[in-house]
């Protein structure tokens, strides 16, 4: 599959929870990161969606936001993956960075150069990805 959302995590399905308009799924990441989508009950049903099927999580880079100190915060996003920055892409205005996850994947995210800065963003600390179930577009092999 080729696609251009950066991100793409690999998994598979451990829960389901049908609701009347939307369903929220459950997937096993590698190194026991657990990735939180939420789609609508038809697409749920399109894709086949059931514990045990393998599937992919694609988030666009812009979708996450970074933290790096919650200062005893919590957030209703349900995905919040823990890593350490690998890379910094500064640009003219945006920076691509990039966090490795405890299992091995990564997560790509833009935020402004000035995000950068006020978080003290560098490599070899630990940031953490944060997204809503909702910005994950889930995909099934076609097979």
């Amino acid at each position: 599959m080729k696609a251009s959302a950066r991100n793409q995590l690999f998994g598979k399905v451990v829960a389901v929870s049908i609701g009347t308009v939307n369903v929220t799924l459950e997937i096993a990441l590698k190194g026991s990161d657990t990735l939180v989508a939420t789609i609508t009950k038809e697409s749920a049903e399109s894709l086949g969606i059931q514990v045990g099927l393998g599937v992919v999580g694609l988030i666009k880079a812009p979708q996450i936001m970074l933290v790096t100190d919650f200062g005893g915060y919590k957030l209703s996003a349900r995905n919040q993956l823990t890593g350490t920055v690998t890379r910094i892409q500064k640009g003219g205005i945006n920076t691509e960075v990039v966090i490795a996850l405890k299992g091995g994947d990564s997560l790509a995210a833009t935020v402004t150069n000035d995000s950068v800065e006020s978080l003290g963003l560098v490599v070899g600390n630990p940031a953490t990805a944060v997204f809503k179930a909702g910005a994950v577009i889930v995909g099934v092999s076609a097979d």
